[in-house]
């Protein structure tokens, strides 16, 4: 049977053109994850990337109006595969708190290829999440890209898995707040496990990341009533 293409939607508000439309969109895409985990945000720029992909620079701004809109598209392309990936393991379960389990596990473990699509490297974005996705929330303009709904994906994740954690305990005062926090935190984690490890208790092979954020949550949000 002929597996059906699955396609991660991004909201239009998000770019000039859909970078999915073509070839070169892909290219763009694909090399801009490579070169902003190579070189740093900062350092990124669309002229390297016009070079890197053989095109002219005036062709990646029919797609972005800035870097900081490509960002912003990275950010919210990942989170919307973090939910795919979090609809996908709770279908058909019934128990919450099995539910809630396979959420935290998606959020907290180290990412692995996926290679549904092609043109993502799944494992240099996430990257990329942890150490400059806070470069696109912290400016001045947040207010106003916030109402046009760029960070609609990264709230949609959060506002799915707290909604689980109400479902276990409908009296948690804090969902939202604990789940954005776990998100946060295991992000600051990865980072120190690989840069700053005596920050971290972090151990190859022992999961030890998702078992310290799943027993936080659970211990948290469990109702002693």
């Amino acid at each position: 049977m002929e597996q059906i293409p699955i396609h991660i939607k991004i909201s239009d508000t998000l770019y000039a053109k859909n970078p999915e439309s073509s070839d070169l969109g892909k290219r763009i895409i694909e090399k801009s994850i490579e070169m902003i985990n190579e070189l740093g945000f900062e350092r990124f720029t669309f002229k390297k990337l016009g070079r890197r992909i053989g095109s002219n620079e005036s062709s990646i701004y029919r797609y972005f109006e800035s870097k900081h809109a490509l960002l912003v598209y990275l950010i919210s392309w990942y989170w919307s595969w973090i939910e795919y990936k979090i609809v996908f393991a709770i279908t058909n379960v019934n128990d919450s708190r099995k539910k809630l389990l396979n959420c935290i596990t998606i959020i907290t473990e180290t990412v692995k290829k996926d290679n549904t699509f092609s043109f993502v490297n799944e494992v240099l974005l996430n990257k990329i999440i942890i150490t400059e996705s806070s470069k696109a929330y912290h400016t001045k303009a947040i207010d106003v890209e916030n109402a046009k709904g760029f960070y609609k994906s990264y709230k949609q994740v959060v506002q799915r898995i707290s909604a689980i954690v109400l479902e276990i305990n409908p009296k948690f005062e804090f969902p939202n707040m604990l789940i954005s926090t776990v998100i946060e935190g295991a992000h600051h984690q990865h980072y120190f496990s690989e840069h700053l490890p005596a920050l971290t208790n972090f151990e190859k092979g022992k999961n030890n990341i998702v078992r310290f954020y799943s027993d936080l949550v659970f211990k948290t949000i469990q109702n002693d009533g």
